[in-house]
């Protein structure tokens, strides 16, 4: 089988590593073309031996590039055509019809309640997701939250096949030698109190709450921002205005996958932290949450569809926080002290082999049965 991944861009992001480490695991050929900014997933993609070709396209009413999208897929004469995140699965799922691809599969990465990647869910956004969806065979839903609101838009039940995000476990495993390097390169005392926050420095992840909460904090304690992004420089304005500008860490991007980078990767700089908390409101699965229960880490989360659709007992040291409750959240993990670095099960449940193996199934599913008739009474298929 020949598959090709279209996915809008390829900068350091969760659905962008996500698909790079899903390729690693999927046994069928793969290229990916990415619409715009081949970033440095499209070069660890390649260090990988994944064909990549850049569609070069000039934004979102950039229409010519849909008939160089349907020659580079004619071309390529793929079984298979599987698009990643809003822009790819309108263009995607249209070039694929249009050069004769009829298994057509997308994933749908960051559906939240309110918003979709950032833009906030409105009537249009909604009618053109759905004109697009109809043009494939199958939409793949990161969680069981997400297939839910995917139903709720009025996508057809039958045509919704729930993939989880899935890790790596290994490399996450905590390394307390790893860890202690790891501090020593972010110039940490023995003593600090280490709390993490990983995603995109954006609005909608909330990043702020932590560091308004590291300044009701004692001065033991340290926050690390894995990531990068637009609020950066409003993240360091906030840690400014609240006196703890010598207490926050920024990162900047940083790799998902162990591949060589010269900084710390994401692995290692879990190991260094005491716990991970996620304070955004809204998320389609919080992979940064099962990557820090990977590590053992306690979880502090306001939002988190990967904990929250399994039992309890699963990620017992992963807490849900409400509100603006985050300094006495934080403050509590650090009065309990050092606890065993165990993994528990929610994070077993995601290993990326098995998301692999039920994605799979999703694609002999579309490739041996036709696309099915669009006539649906809600309405509404690289660079």
């Amino acid at each position: 089988m020949r598959a090709l991944h279209i996915i809008t861009g390829l900068g350091i992001g969760g659905a962008e590593q996500q698909l790079r480490l899903l390729l690693r695991h999927l046994p069928v050929e793969c290229d990916v073309v990415t619409l715009t900014n081949p970033g440095p997933v499209a070069a660890g993609l390649r260090a990988d031996g994944v064909r990549v070709a850049d569609l070069a396209m000039g934004g979102n009413r950039d229409l010519a590039a849909l008939p160089r999208l349907a020659r580079l897929i004619r071309r390529g004469r793929y079984d298979l055509v599987h698009t990643h995140l809003y822009r790819a699965c309108l263009y995607g799922r249209l070039a694929a019809r249009l050069a004769g691809v009829r298994a057509v599969v997308a994933t749908e990465h960051s559906l939240g309640d309110s918003q979709m990647e950032g833009r906030p869910l409105n009537s249009g956004v909604r009618a053109l997701y759905l004109a697009g969806e109809r043009l494939g065979h199958s939409t793949v839903a990161v969680s069981p939250t997400v297939a839910a609101r995917l139903a709720r838009w009025g996508v057809p039940e039958p045509r919704i096949a729930v993939v989880p995000n899935g890790i790596d476990l290994e490399p996450f495993r905590f390394d307390p030698e790893r860890r202690v390097r790891v501090r020593a390169q972010l110039g940490l005392p023995d003593d600090t109190f280490l709390i993490g926050g990983i995603g995109r420095l954006a609005p909608g992840k909330r990043f702020d709450i932590l560091i308004e909460a590291l300044a009701q904090l004692p001065s033991d304690c340290r926050l690390l921002l894995v990531g990068g992004g637009p609020e950066e420089g409003a993240l360091r304005r906030t840690a400014a205005a609240a006196g703890v500008s010598d207490r926050v860490l920024f990162t900047g991007e940083v790799p998902g996958l162990p591949d060589g980078s010269p900084g710390p990767d994401l692995p290692a700089l879990t190991s260094a932290m005491d716990v991970l908390a996620a304070p955004s409101p809204e998320e389609a699965f919080g992979l940064a949450v099962v990557e820090a229960l990977a590590a053992g880490l306690p979880v502090r989360y306001a939002s988190c569809p990967a904990v929250e659709d399994l039992p309890p007992e699963a990620a017992p040291e992963a807490v849900r926080v409400r509100g603006d409750a985050y300094a006495a959240a934080l403050a509590g993990v650090r009065a309990a002290g050092p606890r065993p670095r165990t993994v528990p099960e929610a994070a077993r449940h995601y290993c990326i082999t098995r998301s692999a193996a039920r994605l799979m199934d999703v694609y002999a599913s579309a490739l041996t049965r036709t696309v099915p008739s669009p006539r649906h009474p809600h309405g509404g298929s690289p660079s």
